[in-house]
């Protein structure tokens, strides 16, 4: 069991004449509006990226954000993102996603919906609508906009794989 200090005492503390006080004015939040993010990121075709959160834009360190819009019946190209791990969040439209070495697999997320994508599986989304675009928040496990776009045979069929969780029973 973990013991909890009360005491500052045995803490060591910076020394104030080599560390400088932080300018939380400076360093502290930011708020990166809708508007203003940075198209400038690597792109796989049938989708657009934009970055809100990364090095250039706010200085961040060992993660990325931004969006990804995808155009009503569109598909991206089959791509994975090498050692990374992503996160996408649905926020309007309905996301068919598609993996494995001939994308023989597939799952559908909607608005509210959460999709992780471990490193290195090759994937591609598609809008599953042709009546709304895909806009997603996707946020990335590292700085380095790692995009490896792929030319992989594509399954005809893909197996429809249900979600099941250790938490909550089966819908």
């Amino acid at each position: 069991m973990a013991e909890h200090h009360n005491s500052t005492s045995d803490v060591e503390r910076p020394d104030p004449m080599t560390e400088r006080t932080p300018d939380w004015r400076r360093d502290g939040v930011q708020v990166v509006p809708g508007d203003r993010l940075d198209p400038r990121t690597e792109q796989t075709p049938g989708m657009h990226r934009e970055a809100a959160i990364s090095h250039a834009m706010v200085g961040a360190h060992k993660i990325w954000a931004g969006t990804v819009r995808i155009e009503p019946g569109a598909k991206t190209g089959a791509h994975h993102h090498g050692p990374l791990e992503s996160v996408i969040y649905v926020v309007t439209g309905r996301a068919r996603m598609r993996w494995g070495d001939r994308l023989e697999f597939m799952a559908e997320a909607g608005p509210g919906d959460f999709i992780y994508v471990p490193p290195f599986v090759p994937h591609q989304e598609l809008n599953a609508t042709d009546d709304e675009p895909l806009s997603c928040v996707v946020i990335r496990s590292d700085q380095e906009p790692i995009v490896i776009n792929l030319d992989i045979p594509i399954a005809e069929n893909p197996e429809s794989v249900p979600w099941i969780d250790p938490h909550h029973p089966p819908r």
